[in-house]
């Protein structure tokens, strides 16, 4: 049995040790980058006692994990210089972003140079949004769809708004339209996984916004099948576990209003052929539809934030494909009661927040965070906005997205769901 366990385990190693060599040589960003803080273990699950074949499986994982933090500390002291030359970079301050897209023009920025205040209650802050979402993902009177399920049970593909920066240690999950452009900004300048004319971005405000939204530019957990195989699940809890892992989140009912308004009140080709047609068609009776989102906003032709809403709440819709990102519930985007958060964000508090969080990260002498949006989409404004949806609607609306108001510690909208 000892010869049978031995073989096996030199097998397990030599293929780690085969991958990680590939890996090492063919990715510009891999796991020779990773920062390995403290051991990692696989609990086996409660009031189960393990198999001796499982005890088994357990030490040769433990015994993976052993090679692969001697493997890739060693990696780590060999880079050691790079990261100090990126730690010396003075910070470039760009006087005005890049606005090639209408969508950024309308928005606008906040020039203003003062610095964001830090609140001296910031970590005590931290510490009870942190405890709110562990307090309620272990309420097991408090259920959403998914809730129970484990890490291994969550498909790759809803892991793709996991973004992984190995340089630093940090995993950042993005939430549309709560600052995701500007974060994916900050995320690329860390990881240095963008290059402009050879040399990697120093300033997120350099980096053009269709760069900042393409797929192939970010390292995501959906990505790591193809590159590390059957170790895949493996290499992502090791990162969970070593790296500090961020979100930002903002009011679900004012989320879901700034969606609407970007991409249905904004000339948006895709989206008018994706769902402005299915919308307009479904909800507001229109046929023979113009083909281009120009010519239906010439015709007047537009979605209206009922027909949206009812299009949420239509139990066909989720039928035909799962939510769009940019109004999907953010514990489908992100599974906090999956993933130990150790930073929650919120975009009512970005400026504090996110000065406080690049301070937590070390690399505030890096980069600072970009500009805020001068006209935010305001939580003042969902009286007005939900003022001609049915009290019906609403209700349906606040269940649909409870879970989220509940976990990041968002007061019910009482004024929204009563006559």
């Amino acid at each position: 049995m000892t010869k049978a366990r031995l073989f096996r385990l030199s097998v397990v190693l030599g293929s780690v040790f085969m991958i990680l060599l590939i890996i090492v040589y063919w990715d510009n960003v891999g796991t020779a980058h990773f920062y390995l803080h403290t051991s990692f273990s696989r609990p086996h699950a409660l009031g189960t006692p393990p198999t001796a074949a499982q005890d088994e499986d357990r030490e040769d994982l433990l015994d993976m994990d052993e090679f692969l933090e001697k493997l890739l500390s060693s990696g780590l002291r060999q880079n050691g210089p790079l990261n100090r030359k990126m730690e010396q970079a003075p910070l470039q301050g760009s006087s005005r972003p890049v606005l090639d897209n209408l969508e950024e023009n309308v928005r606008g920025y906040d020039w203003s140079t003062r610095a964001a205040r830090v609140s001296l209650d910031q970590e005590k802050l931290q510490a009870e949004r942190r405890r709110m979402l562990r307090e309620f993902c272990a309420n097991s009177s408090f259920a959403f769809p998914a809730k129970e399920r484990s890490f291994d049970d969550i498909p790759n593909y809803e892991l793709n708004h996991l973004i992984v920066d190995d340089r630093h240690g940090i995993i950042y999950c993005y939430v549309p339209k709560v600052a995701c452009t500007n974060w994916k900004r900050v995320m690329i300048v860390l990881s240095e996984s963008l290059l402009d004319q050879g040399v990697p971005y120093r300033d997120p405000l350099d980096i053009p916004r269709e760069h900042v939204h393409n797929s192939s530019t970010h390292l995501t957990f959906n990505k790591f099948w193809r590159r590390y195989g059957k170790f895949s699940r493996h290499l992502m809890k090791i990162k969970l576990k070593k790296y500090t892992k961020f979100l930002f989140v903002r009011d679900p009912f004012v989320r879901l209003i700034s969606a609407f308004r970007s991409k249905f009140e904004l000339e948006n080709e895709e989206f008018y052929r994706r769902f402005a047609i299915p919308m307009l068609k479904l909800y507001s009776n229109h046929t023979n539809l113009p083909t281009s989102v120009s010519e239906a906003f010439r015709a007047g032709l537009k979605v209206s934030f009922p027909d949206f809403i009812q299009y949420l709440l239509d139990p066909r819709t989720e039928k035909m494909a799962p939510f769009n990102e940019h109004w999907r519930q953010v514990y489908r985007l992100c599974h906090p009661c999956q993933i130990d958060y150790d930073f929650v964000g919120k975009l009512e508090t970005l400026n504090e927040d996110a000065a406080h969080l690049l301070q937590l990260l070390k690399v505030d002498r890096l980069l600072h965070f970009p500009p805020s949006y001068r006209n935010r989409t305001a939580s003042s404004w969902e009286e007005d906005w939900f003022a001609k949806i049915p009290l019906a609607w609403r209700q349906q609306l606040y269940k649909l997205y409870e879970a989220d108001f509940v976990l990041f510690g968002y007061p019910k909208p009482e004024n929204l769901l009563k006559d």
